[in-house]
């Protein structure tokens, strides 16, 4: 049986490799630009880590780095941050540095002629110029390709996510894999983190560094406490709106200070989750012990 060896562009902290490396994948290497990744890349996958700028990097040398007669893998989620409409068309393509990482990715995949190609990215780049673009080229290089948005919460995961899942190969058809649950039977929040400890506002966990409460201001502990599950700061007392809530302007920002239930699965985590001005982050609260929050 032939070895299934792959590469990890744009790798960050390796999220892609840890998940290829469950599924007996074995990942010879990951690149990415950001040099603070390198020390969890290795700590979690102990696979090499490239620090290098993919716009200059010659994939003559990755192409090499695969044992003869494998079968080769190229993954990667080229980051696309940018969806302004000015950026959908083609003569705007080259003016954010941003849509270009596609290109790139579609270099590496020339040179490296991979049996296998594989790239998860945000839904919104399926209605942009440069995704059909990356599209047609594959397909001419007689790879069978598949694509689909598809919702994480739909795979098992306790979050609704929606991501483009791009898959290609030279080896057959290759389907996006069908989903392992209905909207019925979707893992709520509460089987996945109900057993961390709870804890006071500011406070870290001893065991888990990574589990923490943000330090908040009395006043936005009554706003968190007047919440509901599901619900937004529009289930407070006027008194504790802020005045930018008050103007119509600030009407459609109905999740900020939103309260997630803890029976469903959670929205769409950002990067901004950890504060409750952005979003619906908000876990499980108890009453109030001494004028302090206590999260779980």
């Amino acid at each position: 049986m032939k070895k299934i060896e792959a590469i990890d562009l744009f790798c960050g902290v390796g999220g892609l490799t840890y998940g290829l490396q469950q599924a007996n994948i074995k990942v010879l290497a990951g690149l990415d630009n950001d040099e603070s990744c390198e020390y969890s890349y290795k700590k979690n996958n102990g696979v090499n880590f490239i620090c290098k700028d993919v716009s200059n990097y010659d994939f003559k040398a990755m192409k090499k780095m695969y044992s003869k007669g494998s079968i080769k893998v190229l993954a990667g989620c080229a980051p696309c941050q940018t969806f302004s409409s000015h950026t959908f068309k083609v003569k705007n393509r080259e003016k954010d540095v941003r849509w270009n990482m596609i290109d790139h990715f579609l270099r590496g995949i020339k040179t490296i002629e991979p049996d296998i190609i594989s790239m998860e990215n945000v839904r919104g780049i399926t209605k942009t110029q440069v995704f059909s673009d990356f599209v047609k080229q594959v397909k001419k290089m007689k790879y069978k390709v598949s694509y689909e948005v598809v919702n994480c919460a739909d795979y098992g995961i306790p979050q609704s996510r929606k991501r483009l899942i791009f898959l290609a190969s030279k080896l057959g058809d290759i389907p996006v894999p069908k989903k392992t649950h209905t909207k019925e039977n979707h893992i709520p929040i509460n089987q996945i983190i109900k057993a961390m400890p709870t804890l006071k506002s500011g406070e870290t966990c001893t065991k888990d560094k990574v589990h923490k409460s943000r330090n908040l201001s009395k006043l936005n502990i009554k706003r968190i406490q007047q919440s509901k599950p599901s619900g937004t700061w529009r289930d407070w007392d006027k008194t504790l709106l802020p005045n930018c809530y008050k103007k119509e302007s600030g009407q459609s920002y109905a999740t900020v200070y939103g309260r997630m239930n803890w029976n469903k699965v959670s929205p769409t985590i950002t990067t901004q989750f950890t504060s409750p001005s952005s979003g619906m982050f908000i876990g499980q609260l108890l009453p109030l012990v001494s004028n302090i929050l206590v999260k779980q």
